[in-house]
C-alpha cells in the first residue's frame, strides 16, 4: 500500500508536503509560507533486518580533538564515544523551529518541546525496559521549495544561526541531532558538503528524504521523488569519510521511505562499518496501513536497521484513526531501532 503526500503548512514560506497519506495514489501538495527569524530564510518548506558489519559491534572512541573551524561549534562538548545502534534505540522529535506545522520540534517553545520529548521517552522505556533510549532532534536543515530560487535548486538551506541553535539544544540535552536534506533539484553532493562542518561533531548525524529528490525534474510536492542505491551509497561514503578523517564514532544515516518507488535497487546499497543505515517507514495513516507499509517497503526490502515514524496530528486525520502505541510498534518484525515523531 502507498502513502501519497500530505500537505504540511508552514508559517509564511513556500511549503510543500510531509511524507505520507493513506491512499494508494500519489498526490500533489499544497503550498504555503513560513516566517523565520532571518529574512534570508523566508522560503523554508517542509516539507533490524539484514546482516550488520562486524566492525559495527566495536566501540570507536572520539578524540574530541575535532576542530570544525568554528568556535561556536567547537564549544559543544557532548561527544558520544561509540556506535549507537543496536545498543540503544534512537528516539527523535522531527521538524524545524521556524514552523509549528512541520513537526513537533517547532510546534512548542524549546523547553516545553524537550519536556514532551522526555515524557514520551518514558512511555517507550516502559514498553521496552531492556533497550536504553538515545534522545534525538531531527532538523529539516535543507528544505524543499515550491519555487526554484536563484540557482534553480528548489530548496532552501537553513542559516548557520538556525542549525547552531538546534545543535545547542541537542548538546545541552545530551541528544544527538540529525540534519535532514530535502534536495529538490539540487545535487546531493554539494548539499552534504554544506553540512559537513556540523557533521564533524560526534553527536550530529544525517537524514535524506527521497520524497523531495526530484530526479524527473518535477516541482517538489507535485510528485513523489526517489533515490537510487547509488545515491544512498554516495551519502554513506560521504559520512564514512567524515568519520575516518575526524576519528569519531560511526554516523547514522536515516533514509525516509513510504512507497515502493522511493528507493530503487535497494539490493545494491553497500554497508559500511563507519555508517549505520536506517530505513525509516515515514507514512501516516491508520495502524493497519502503517503496518502493511512497514512490511512491504521496509521488512521485505531490508538494508540494515529499521525505523518507524508516528504523527501527532496526521495519524488522526481519518475517522477512527489513531496513533500507534509503543507496544504496537515494538511488536513489528524487525523491531524498529529508530523512532521518530512528527
Amino acid at each position: 500500500m502507498r502513502f501519497p503526500l500530505a500537505a504540511l503548512t508552514l508559517l509564511a514560506l513556500s511549503q510543500l508536503t510531509g511524507c505520507s497519506s493513506e491512499s494508494k495514489q500519489e498526490s500533489s501538495s499544497k503550498t504555503g509560507k513560513i516566517t523565520t527569524e532571518a529574512s534570508a530564510e523566508s522560503n523554508v518548506a517542509k516539507t533490524d533486518s539484514a546482516e550488520k558489519p562486524e566492525a559495527e559491534k566495536n566501540s570507536l572512541a572520539s578524540s574530541r580533538s575535532v576542530s570544525t573551524g568554528d568556535s561556536t561549534l567547537d564549544s559543544l562538548t557532548y561527544a558520544p564515544t561509540e556506535a549507537i545502534l543496536p545498543k540503544k534505540r534512537i528516539f527523535a522529535y522531527y521538524g524545524n523551529p521556524h514552523s509549528k506545522k512541520m513537526g513537533i520540534l517547532g510546534k512548542y517553545p524549546k523547553e516545553e518541546m524537550l519536556q514532551r520529548l522526555d515524557r514520551e521517552i518514558k512511555n517507550w522505556e516502559k514498553a521496552d525496559p531492556a533497550t536504553p533510549i538515545q534522545p534525538a532532534l531531527h532538523l529539516v536543515a535543507i528544505s524543499a521549495q515550491g519555487a526554484p530560487g536563484k540557482d534553480g535548486g528548489y530548496r532552501m538551506r537553513m542559516s548557520d544561526k538556525t542549525i547552531k541553535k538546534v545543535l545547542k539544544w541537542g548538546n545541552e540535552h545530551k541528544a544527538i541531532v540529525f540534519l535532514d536534506i530535502q534536495r529538490g533539484h539540487a545535487p546531493l553532493g554539494p548539499e552534504m558538503k554544506f553540512l559537513e562542518k556540523y557533521l564533524k561533531l560526534p553527536f550530529v548525524h544525517l537524514g535524506i528524504d527521497p520524497e523531495f529528490s526530484m530526479v524527473t525534474g518535477a516541482k517538489p510536492g507535485t510528485k513523489i521523488g526517489s533515490y537510487d542505491a547509488a545515491d544512498v551509497n554516495q551519502a554513506v561514503q560521504f559520512l564514512s569519510n567524515v568519520v575516518k578523517e575526524n576519528n569519531i564514532p560511526p554516523k547514522v544515516l536515516v533514509v525516509h521511505r513510504f512507497t515502493q518507488g522511493m528507493i530503487k535497487n535497494y539490493k545494491n546499497i553497500k554497508l559500511n562499518p563507519n555508517v549505520q543505515i536506517v530505513m525509516d517507514m515515514d507514512g501516516w495513516g491508520p495502524p493497519v496501513l502503517k503496518k502493511d507499509s512497514y512490511h512491504d517497503y521496509i521488512q521485505k526490502e531490508p538494508v540494515q536497521y529499521t525505523g518507524f515514524k508516528l504523527f501527532y496530528d496526521n495519524d488522526f486525520r481519518k475517522p477512527g484513526s489513531r496513533i500507534m502505541t509503543p507496544e504496537e510498534v515494538l511488536a513489528l518484525t524487525p523491531k524498529p531501532m529508530y523512532i521518530q515523531y512528527q
